[in-house]
C-alpha cells in the first residue's frame, strides 16, 4: 500500500507517519535522506546529484527520480508513506509513470488542512530532539526530561524554521508549489481531506478507517 501525505509544515504529517511506522509497519520515503546516503555510499546517482550540489544547483527531478525507483525496487511489496514527494505536478506523474511501470499506484492522498494560527502556534513551540527527531511542543507535549529527549537523551532544539518571523514565508512558499499538486490529486479522486486541528489521535483514526487498517 502507497499513501501519500500533503500539508503544510506543521500540520501533523510527521506524526501520523510515526503512528503508521510504529503500528502497521509502514517505511517512510524521505528523498532528502535517499540523497544523503546515495551521496554517503558513493552510488552512481549519489555522484551525479553531488555535482549538481557542489555548483550550488537543484538536483534534478529525473535524478531524484531514479533514487525513488531504486528505493522502490528494493522495497517491493512494502507499505510506504510518500511525505515531502511529490511536491509538484511534473514530479506527481513522473511517479505515477514509475509506480504503474511497476505495478503499483497511490492508492490514498491525505492533505492535511489546518487553520494558519493553529499552525503558527504548534511550529513556534514546537522543539525536535537533534538526535533522534523526536518531536516535543512546549505547551501540549513537553519532556519530562526538560530539554532533553525522553526517548534518546538528545539536545531539544528549537529549529530556526520554526521561528515566527519565517513561517508565514514557509506557508506562502508551501502554497506557490504544492497547490497545483493538491489541485492535481484532488481531480484524480483520490485524496482525502484531513482536518489538522483535531487531536493527533482523532486524525489517526480517521487514517486507519480510510485504509482500513
Amino acid at each position: 500500500m502507497n499513501v501519500l501525505f500533503i500539508g503544510a509544515p506543521g500540520s501533523g504529517k510527521g506524526t501520523q507517519s510515526r503512528e503508521l511506522i510504529e503500528k502497521f509497519g509502514f517505511l517512510q520515503l524521505s528523498t532528502g535522506d535517499l540523497l544523503r546516503g546515495a551521496i554517503k555510499n558513493k552510488t552512481e546517482l549519489g555522484l551525479k546529484a553531488q555535482g549538481f550540489m557542489d555548483a550550488g544547483k537543484l538536483v534534478p527531478d529525473e535524478l531524484m527520480l531514479g533514487l525513488v525507483s531504486d528505493y522502490l525496487t528494493t522495497n517491493k511489496g512494502k507499505s510506504i508513506i510518500f511525505d515531502g514527494y511529490p511536491r509538484t505536478v511534473v514530479q506527481a506523474q513522473s511517479l505515477g509513470q514509475l509506480l504503474e511501470s511497476q505495478g503499483s499506484k497511490i492508492d490514498k492522498v491525505f492533505y492535511f488542512k489546518i487553520n494558519p494560527q493553529i499552525l503558527i502556534d504548534r511550529l513556534t513551540g514546537r522543539r525536535t530532539c537533534a538526535n533522534c527527531g523526536e518531536i516535543y511542543h512546549i505547551r501540549t507535549k513537553p519532556s519530562s526530561k526538560g530539554d532533553k529527549c525522553e526517548k534518546c537523551g538528545g539536545d531539544l532544539v528549537h529549529r530556526k524554521d520554526d521561528h515566527a518571523d519565517v513561517i508565514s514565508e514557509r506557508l506562502k512558499q508551501f502554497e506557490d508549489n504544492t497547490g497545483p499538486t493538491i489541485e492535481f490529486y484532488s481531480k484524480a479522486g483520490n485524496m482525502v481531506n484531513v482536518d489538522g486541528d483535531q487531536a493527533p489521535e482523532k486524525v489517526f483514526n480517521e487514517i486507519k478507517k480510510t485504509l482500513a487498517l
